[in-house]
Parts: C-alpha cells; structure tokens; sequence
C-alpha cells in the first residue's frame, strides 16, 4: 500500500492505495462506527449517534473526544455524499473554527485509491495560529498517519 502526504497550515492531505474493490472500501468509510477503529486511542474518540446511523447528505452524527487532555464534544454533517465516490463532512460545534473533510474513492487497478483533504482553520486568531503551527497540524498528521496504518492492517489481511 502506498501513501502520499502533504500537511500545510490548514490543510492536510492524504492519498492511500488499499487493495479491495472501491465499494467494499467505500462501505467500511460509510459506516461511522468504523471511526472508532481507525482512531488513535490517545483522542479517546467516542461515537454518541446511535447506530445504525444511515450516511447520506444531512446526516449529522455526535462525538466526544479529548483533545490535549480536555473533553470535546463535536457534532459534524454530511454535506455532500455520492456512493461509492466521495462524501464531505463538515463540523457544525467543535473544537475548530472551519473544519470541511472531503473523501474520495477511485478505481485504480489492483483496488481503490482513497484520497482525504482536510481544509480547517482554528480559532482565537493569531494564538490560534501559532497553536496550528506548534500542536494541531502535528496532531492531524499523527492522527491519520495512525489512520493509515490501520486501514493498511484492515484491509491487507
């Protein structure tokens, strides 16, 4: 599995090639309770919708988490959802000012090129800037390098 990355402030990037068909991989990031496993036990990361929650646009699903020792609670909405192709959550209450995550699922040979763009802004102005540059774009990339390595255990059996 390959894996091209690319963090500046503001905005991560991240493209992973899993080798399984792109509605089986599609399917596995549809089911929100899926987070939880790809999440790094440091966030403490905690699903609050009741499944079976159904994906589609307007489906808003609640979380807790902690954040730099503090609970969180983050509530997002599915703003945009193609099967099979991509869908786009935005945060509507959390920790950051501006948070919009695009997936999108290719077909590629030999399985699915899956590609994540995180466009966020924090808060508190220019100490919410310096905070992105010292903690949260390390944190981000912490967070979905430990992603990576997990969909690359799932799906590599």
């Amino acid at each position: 599995m390959k894996r091209f990355s690319s963090t500046q402030q503001g905005q991560l990037c991240r493209t992973q090639h899993i080798p399984a068909p792109r509605d089986e991989v599609f399917a596995f990031f549809a089911d929100a309770h899926n987070l939880e496993r790809i999440t790094p036990d440091f966030l403490n990361f905690r699903i609050l919708t009741p499944a079976p929650i159904r994906m589609h646009e307007g489906t808003i699903i609640d979380y807790r988490l902690r954040l730099f020792g503090l609970p969180v609670n983050w509530k997002t909405r599915i703003d945009r959802f193609e099967p099979d192709v991509r869908f786009i959550d935005i945060q509507l209450a959390g920790p950051y000012r501006r948070w919009h995550h695009l997936h999108e699922f290719e077909a590629i040979a030999g399985g699915t090129r899956m590609r994540d763009v995180v466009n966020y802004e924090i808060p508190f102005g220019p100490l919410g800037r310096l905070a992105e540059r010292l903690l949260v774009g390390q944190t981000l990339d912490k967070i979905f390098s430990f992603r990576y390595q997990a969909i690359e255990e799932i799906f590599c059996r």
